[in-house]
């Protein structure tokens, strides 16, 4: 590091060009105009891994049809508090958005968010008995006002017509919809983010650079050693506050750190594959996303869905996902992620969560098997009709889920996202998958209440984010008002259906 030309100072280094730093820089610089941030994506260009639209299900996860998110009690009723923690998180996402439109940073909210419905689908006595009292529960409560309910084979077939054809009408079905749902595109929104970005004074975004090494150093600081992938040169950025959000990367980028933090920390990577139909004779007769019942002893992000998709103003159908499994930590990443992230500090609790998983580990060998025919027999519960030669196959982004120490247990398998952080906050890992993307707002809101400690943001920064967030600092589960308020003002300036 001897070459002074190499190092460039900033006060913020965002590692990965994905919906997370797209969205915290644009966070930082709202909150703090005057920062230096430098973004550094080891591809081409932003949105190429899990934030890309092809890669994730865009539902815009809300809570409303995800069903893996209510439930079933012991005592016969269903549990709607982490879907009431995941739909206001989806308000927050929609104020910074319609923020960012009224403000003009976002020129056109059609290029990334659309109304499209909400609906969960179940088949037989049980699940029918199970939706029936999701739906009594969630429609009391009014985050999910104006959520509907039928049995009747007419009233679902109005809904989705292609769910219903060719169904045998003795079959036992239930559905619940709900008009005020979205499809958002992650890989255009990320692309508005970045565009806006760009165009901002103290912001850089390096493309084709990968992120080697992370140092602390003797002021504080974090130097960051850079490799650009076409010429081979070095260099080095040294930042005061370092946030990795590079996906599966992540991780491996926390351990490199060093930080205590990161110790006992594994991950356990999934693939996946769509099936993807782009006929509009079939596309235009099916438009909502209809989420059933998951598989025993799958992962969350494996729902089944059957979805309408709006991708650069097309229109187009998506079921899935069908898992897999590979030992990469990005789609462009190397079969060597897994093994390059054992420590001696994670081997404990990788091989205590490979043994107590052992129905994860049977139902990814039993994806991974699947046939043609029986892919299509999969999507065939949902779609009776279903022509395989309509379809083709669409490579799903890679997901790594958190494997961690546990007070009670060597190590768990968690499916959800986490923040890690440094004592002092000047470094901050995302780990972690579903809802992801839906909730990137929330959780950069989060990794911004613990950046306090850093300076870097101003004293009033708490009053500049109740500006951008009207709902920062209450609760819209509690406050029916505000978040009825919320609503009807987001609502328009989106393009979505707001139900009164």
């Amino acid at each position: 590091m001897n070459n002074q030309a190499n190092i460039t100072e900033v006060d913020c280094a965002l590692v990965g060009a994905g919906i997370m730093s797209t969205t915290l820089g644009v966070f930082l610089k709202e909150i703090n105009p005057s920062l230096s941030i430098e973004l550094v994506e080891t591809l081409a260009s932003e949105a190429l891994e899990s934030s890309g639209s092809w890669n994730n299900a865009g539902t815009g996860h809300a809570a409303n049809c995800e069903l893996n998110y209510t439930p079933l009690q012991e005592d016969g009723t269903v549990n709607i508090s982490k879907a009431l923690e995941v739909n206001v998180e989806f308000d927050l996402s929609r104020q910074f958005w319609s923020y960012l439109i009224k403000k003009g940073a976002i020129k056109d909210p059609s290029s990334f968010i659309n109304p499209v419905p909400h609906m969960s689908f179940v088949q037989g006595d049980e699940h029918v008995s199970f939706l029936k009292k999701r739906h009594a529960a969630m429609s009391a409560h009014h985050c999910f006002h104006g959520m509907e309910y039928s049995e009747d084979p007419a009233q679902i077939a109005q809904w989705v017509p292609l769910v219903m054809k060719g169904r045998d009408p003795k079959e036992k079905i239930a559905a619940t919809r709900i008009i005020s749902g979205a499809d958002v595109s992650y890989g255009s929104l990320t692309k508005n983010l970045m565009n806006y970005l760009k165009s901002l004074s103290g912001f850089k975004a390096a493309f084709l650079e990968k992120v080697t090494h992370l140092k602390r150093e003797a002021d504080g600081r974090w130097c960051l050693t850079i490799i650009n992938h076409q010429t081979g040169n070095i260099r080095y950025v040294k930042a005061k506050f370092v946030f990795l959000g590079a996906g599966g990367a992540a991780l491996t980028l926390l351990q490199e750190s060093g930080i205590p933090e990161s110790h006992g920390y594994a991950g356990f990577p999934v693939s996946g594959i769509w099936l993807r139909c782009d006929d509009q004779a079939i596309v235009s007769q099916h438009e909502a996303k209809v989420y059933g019942m998951a598989s025993v002893g799958s992962p969350p992000m494996s729902v089944p869905h059957m979805d309408t998709r709006i991708i650069d103003g097309k229109r187009s159908i998506l079921f899935g996902p069908y898992a897999g499994f590979s030992t990469k930590f990005l789609k462009n990443g190397s079969w060597l992620d897994l093994i390059k992230s054992i420590r001696p500090g994670n081997i404990l609790p990788l091989m205590a969560v490979g043994l107590s998983n052992f129905a994860l580990v049977k139902y990814l060998v039993q994806q991974v098997m699947l046939t043609k025919k029986e892919h299509f027999d999969v999507l065939r519960e949902f779609y009776p009709n279903v022509n395989p030669k309509d379809w083709m196959l669409e490579v799903a982004g890679q997901r790594v889920q958190i494997i961690k120490k546990d007070k009670a247990k060597i190590g768990i398998l968690e499916f959800g996202t986490e923040i890690v952080e440094s004592a002092d906050s000047s470094i901050v890992a995302l780990l972690g998958a579903s809802p992801g993307a839906s909730t990137a707002v929330f959780i950069m809101i989060n990794v911004i209440n613990k950046m306090e400690p850093t300076g870097l943001l101003p004293s009033d920064w708490k009053i500049k984010m109740q500006s951008i967030i009207e709902s920062y600092g209450d609760s819209l589960i509690t406050n029916a008002a505000l978040c009825n308020k919320v609503r009807a003002e987001t609502a328009p300036i989106l393009g979505l259906h707001y139900i009164p």
